[in-house]
């Protein structure tokens, strides 16, 4: 089976999150998407709990038995992408394991912690994003031919302050931000 990590922070998760998955599956490239929320060591700004993003997850992924999400990474003090990515080859050790990121993130990859041990050990499955060219110097990265569009979670968050973000969240993720007063709803 071909596995797909998907990292992020999922701050919140949004529409394009799940198209990406699906398309992904649905194309071939994947048999199966986890969804792995950072954990609340990351030091982001406006970050809301893990645990919030985990459910927000679930929900949005409870529809498709395709889509799983994992805490992985907030059962840990800190765990970086190769480790997460070790953990899951242990895990599922008779399947292929991609990483999936976008081409924003590849550009930042060499300042990742063991960068070229990700390139040497997996493949990364890269989504075009915004003006970001994906950089094919390196080995084991396969562009993702599906379509795509500019949403972000900032874009997203910025929407639900003022009322107006009805086409980038399911309803029932909107509707848990609502009941938990989350990003100022």
């Amino acid at each position: 089976m071909k596995i797909g990590i998907f990292g992020g922070s999922f701050n919140p998760p949004h529409q394009m999150h799940k198209d990406i998955a699906i398309n992904l599956i649905n194309k071939g490239y994947l048999d199966q998407v986890i969804y792995v929320p950072t954990g609340n060591c990351y030091q982001k700004e406006g970050l809301i709990d893990s645990q919030y993003r985990y459910e927000m997850l679930k929900i949005m992924t409870s529809d498709n038995p395709n889509l799983l999400v994992s805490d992985v990474e907030m059962q840990s003090s800190l765990m970086y992408t190769y480790e997460t990515l070790d953990y899951f080859r242990e895990l599922f050790p008779n399947d292929s394991i991609y990483f999936i990121c976008g081409s924003d993130n590849l550009d930042q990859i060499t300042t990742w912690k063991n960068y070229q041990y990700i390139l040497n050990n997996y493949q990364l499955l890269v989504i075009k994003r915004n003006c970001y060219q994906i950089n094919s110097r390196f080995k084991n990265v396969v562009e993702a031919n599906i379509p795509m569009s500019n949403i972000s979670s900032t874009l997203v968050r910025n929407t639900l302050k003022n009322n107006e973000d009805k086409k980038y969240l399911d309803s029932k993720v909107r509707e848990y931000i609502k009941n938990k007063s989350l990003y100022g709803m």
